[in-house]
């Protein structure tokens, strides 16, 4: 996952268990890149999946499909930024 060490985003992965469900937030329509974003359940952004994902989940979600996602790791500053969340991802 990345972008999760701006706006003091990274506050939020001492909290995160295995298992514990994100929301899945598409970019609105007519992004020319479009990212999905990962929340938590009480709706605090936490990043947004890599580039080679959003481009084709995004479409996936804005055209009616579904999908989960929950929490396989979190780490702390000892891991490099882009692998401190890692997320398994489901679609439907």
């Amino acid at each position: 996952m990345h972008g999760t060490i701006f706006a003091g985003r990274e506050r939020h992965l001492p909290e995160l268990q295995p298992g514990d469900p994100l929301a899945l937030i598409p970019d609105p329509p007519g992004q020319e890149e479009p990212d999905v974003w990962v929340h938590l359940a009480s709706g605090e952004p936490l990043g947004h999946l890599p580039s080679e994902i959003g481009a084709w989940l995004a479409p996936w979600l804005l055209g009616g499909g579904g999908a989960t996602a929950e929490v396989v790791r979190a780490s702390g500053p000892e891991v490099p930024s882009w692998r401190r969340l890692l997320l398994e991802v489901r679609c439907r």
